[in-house]
């Protein structure tokens, strides 16, 4: 079973229907006792890095969440569940998770805000298993303002262009998170979540 975290944010209705249509077993939950029981857990999340941040803390999600990465259980985090691995963000000027090193930026260069729509992904490690059937410059949809900048470059497994180019896939080890939002990203994002599932 995969715990689909709840923390009052965004897309965690798509995010299920995506994982039942693959016929992945899933439960959305915030007791942290049904997270530390899952096989693996998806962070999901469209919202302000201030207002999840806070969300997590109150249910004492961000030390289960911790936890559980710790011990190795496969995370996916998706969009604002992948800017939250990071150290800070500039929406806000708020503390996350801190798993990784790296800042969360908002777009400088003059491109409509937030970037709403398709684009594509130039896959720079297709070697991961997370990657498998998935062809570089794949299109995914986004919906995003700001975007992550690791320190450690060697996590980033995709980047994209808009007005700036920057991460829009990160991995290392049990974690994976993706700046756009795979299950409404069609086929190529359903295989995206089938890869996640195969590293349960």
């Amino acid at each position: 079973m995969i715990a689909v975290i709840d923390y009052g944010l965004g897309n965690i209705a798509s995010v299920v229907n995506a994982l039942d249509k693959l016929g992945i077993v899933n439960q959305i939950s915030s007791n942290p006792l049904v997270i530390k029981k899952a096989k693996a857990i998806i962070l999901p999340g469209v919202g302000a890095a201030g207002t999840g941040m806070k969300n997590l803390k109150k249910r004492n999600l961000d030390k289960v969440l911790l936890e559980e990465i710790k011990k190795g259980k496969p995370f996916l985090g998706i969009c604002l569940g992948m800017q939250l691995l990071f150290e800070t963000s500039e929406e806000g000027d708020v503390d996350c998770l801190g798993i990784f090193e790296g800042t969360v930026k908002r777009f400088r260069k003059q491109r409509k805000v937030p970037q709403i729509g398709w684009n594509n992904v130039r896959i720079m490690n297709s070697e991961l298993r997370i990657m498998d059937t998935i062809e570089n410059n794949s299109y995914f949809y986004f919906v995003n303002s700001y975007y992550c900048d690791p320190v450690d470059t060697s996590i980033i497994v995709g980047e994209t262009t808009y007005g700036e180019t920057f991460t829009s896939i990160v991995a290392k080890d049990n974690i994976v998170g993706v700046q756009f939002h795979p299950e409404k990203s069609g086929d190529v994002g359903f295989r995206l979540l089938e890869n996640f599932m195969r590293l349960c």
